[in-house]
């Protein structure tokens, strides 16, 4: 594979789903996201804060993901098969480290009491759904010979350019078989067609902007690795590109307009960013305790 391409840093915003899917959902848990050092009223430390909580679901995905991305690793440097007592305890490990060194949202607002044995529960139930899938099988028996040109969670954001806009795809798990290219994304939630898709096309145009590589020899696959292991692998076409980048664009202009400096992504007022108008979102909202939309 050849190399990722770099990008000199430019304060203008840049796409990616997750923004504007929070940009769609409510405008003012946007601004606390992604403008934080603009508000005028509350502490900059606080907001960030409340950034910070993490949630069960959340950290059950965060900890799978990287005991995956370590696994795989491991794999670019020994081939053995692998202990599972070992994978196991060091997984537990994972699970402690990472409920003990943050703050989860169930615990800050509602005083639960969190226990890394019972997340690790899910933890180990998803990583043995994917030790013990035929995929995983796959992999090792055809893509470890070339395990040298993987790409494992890349360094950054995953940026690239579409129709000269910026825009952030970051890829699980890259990997070429003779003339294909292989992109797996792993999910430990709920499938969500719609917005699953879009991030099928776009690590399909992510891939294709670094390595010059045509859509049909593209293979994104939307992983499902609980309550069993599932794939969602869906073709990606020329149409389906085209009306992608078109997407894009007009979302990233949809962000633009609460801008008062595009080129330095500087918003407009507070004030400018109103509230959503979902009870349900705001009850499940990291900043419900500074936010009024949810007491409205």
């Amino acid at each position: 594979m050849k190399d990722i391409k770099t990008f000199n840093y430019t304060e203008i915003l840049g796409w990616s789903i997750s923004r504007y899917e929070k940009f769609s959902n409510c405008k003012r848990q946007y601004f606390y996201d992604y403008y934080a050092k603009f508000d005028k009223e509350m502490p900059l430390e606080k907001i960030q804060f409340l950034k910070s909580l993490t949630s069960k679901p959340l950290e059950t995905g965060n900890i799978v993901h990287d005991i995956i991305r370590d696994l795989l690793r491991r794999y670019q440097k020994i081939t053995k098969p692998v202990n599972m007592d070992k994978f196991l305890k060091y997984s537990f490990k994972i699970t402690e480290k990472y409920c003990c060194s943050k703050t989860f949202f169930e615990h800050y607002y509602n005083g639960e009491i969190i226990l890394p044995s019972k997340i690790y529960v899910k933890v180990k139930d998803t990583l043995e759904n994917f030790l013990n899938s035929s995929r995983f099988t796959w992999i090792k028996k055809n893509a470890v010979p070339q395990s040298f040109k993987w790409i494992i969670e890349p360094e950054g954001f995953g940026e690239f350019r579409i129709k000269k806009y910026k825009a952030f795809c970051k890829v699980d798990f890259l990997f070429p078989i003779l003339d294909k290219v292989y992109i797996m994304d792993w999910k430990t939630g709920k499938p969500d067609v719609k917005k699953h898709l879009k991030q099928l096309t776009g690590y399909t145009l992510w891939a294709s902007y670094h390595f010059n590589k045509e859509a049909d020899d593209i293979v994104p696959i939307i992983v499902y690795l609980y309550p069993q292991y599932k794939e969602n692998n869906v073709k990606i076409d020329s149409n389906s590109i085209l009306e992608f980048e078109n997407i894009v664009v007009y979302e990233t202009k949809n962000m633009y307009e609460y801008l008062a400096d595009i080129e330095k992504n500087i918003p407009k007022d507070k004030k400018e960013f109103p509230f959503t108008n979902n009870s349900i979102l705001c009850r499940y909202c990291n900043y419900k305790e500074i936010c009024p939309g949810g007491r409205l």
